[in-house]
């Protein structure tokens, strides 16, 4: 196959598009990332941000220009000026939130996971579907311009049939046992922090696995600190993904098909470029030339999300509930085997 140049982006527009009124649910640091996205880059508005603590509250509203600040989550849920609700509370406190602002009658963004079992999960769907709002997953990187392009590609068969997929996502948490990471209350671990990364990498590429395989070791809180994942397809292709909290990784991706190679050669998740080596062929290589960095990419899954609010869609077409929940089946296996609290 003879490629001279790859496909544009096809991606939401930041701005001029349809808007909607946010409310932030647990004003931590994935939060701040994300208002501080949504602020800098499109125009978006957060109007109300809650917490537990009132004084909590109010501390973020001043810090990132919000108008409203509740001490409890059930006020922000109330509130008639709130359009969506962005549920940025630890891994534990998803299922729960979501069912709480879907019973609001809100539209709901769940940071990923989307929940901490399928079961779980599978009640954010239905309750969603009953309630006729739009549930989504805080996939960020699938609406990222360079996963667009990545898409397209794929669509296009520029690389033949996808026969191996790796992805990495790791790096090196200090050792806390009542932390975030480290806490199996607080649904800690690698897999269900960063491995939910490269378990959706592999899936957006294959799709479902026919089977899972996880090797890894625990930390003595019990949650799952490394592991490495084998997933086996229907089409004979293979999937290796892997998360660590003890060490630092490249945070690479790849997917080798009969026809190209493409590879993120680090930060997949975010902006970033990767290479597309067509056998035989030519080596082209695509960056990311917005000027977001990390995190600040946030802001794609928001305008996304007000896109299909006003386009009336229930779930994203992009990265669907099933599609969470294909993810999050691999996550579940994979602990299991592990044996993680």
């Amino acid at each position: 196959m003879t490629l001279t140049s790859l496909p544009d982006a096809d991606h939401e527009p930041l701005r001029g598009g349809p808007t909607l009124r946010w409310g932030v649910l647990a004003p931590g640091r994935i939060a701040a990332s994300f208002v501080g996205s949504l602020n800098k880059s499109t125009d978006q508005k957060v109007v109300a941000v809650a917490s537990r603590s009132q004084e909590r509250a109010q501390q973020f509203a001043s810090e990132h220009g919000i108008d409203t600040a509740y001490g409890s989550y059930d006020q922000l849920l109330a509130d008639d000026s709130v359009d969506i609700v962005y549920v940025a509370a630890p891994h534990n406190e998803h299922a729960r939130l979501a069912h709480a602002a879907i019973a609001a009658g809100k539209h709901v963004l769940i940071e990923k996971p989307i929940a901490t079992t399928v079961a779980e999960a599978r009640g954010i769907a239905d309750a969603a579907a009953h309630a006729g709002v739009l549930a989504m997953e805080a996939m960020w990187s699938r609406y990222l311009p360079q996963a667009t392009i990545v898409a397209q590609l794929l669509a296009d068969g520029v690389l033949g049939e996808p026969r191996f997929v790796e992805a990495d996502f790791g790096f090196l948490a200090r050792f806390d046992p009542a932390s975030r990471l480290y806490n199996p209350e607080l649904a800690g671990g690698a897999l269900l922090d960063l491995g939910v990364y490269s378990a959706w990498f592999a899936h957006f590429v294959l799709g479902a696995p026919r089977s899972v395989h996880a090797v890894g070791s625990l930390a003595v809180t019990g949650v799952d600190q490394q592991s490495t994942v084998t997933l086996t397809y229907d089409s004979d292709a293979l999937a290796v993904v892997s998360s660590s909290i003890i060490v630092e990784t490249p945070v690479a991706a790849r997917v080798s098909g009969t026809e190209a190679l493409l590879q993120f050669p680090a930060s997949f998740p975010g902006p970033s470029a990767f290479l597309l080596a067509v056998h035989g062929g030519e080596t082209l290589e695509w960056r990311d030339t917005s000027g977001l960095n990390w995190n600040e990419g946030l802001c794609y899954q928001a305008v996304a999300a007000a896109r299909y609010v006003s386009d009336g869609l229930k779930q994203s077409p992009l990265h669907g509930l099933s599609d969470s929940i294909a993810v999050l089946s691999v996550l579940e296996q994979a602990r299991a085997q592990l044996g993680a609290l």
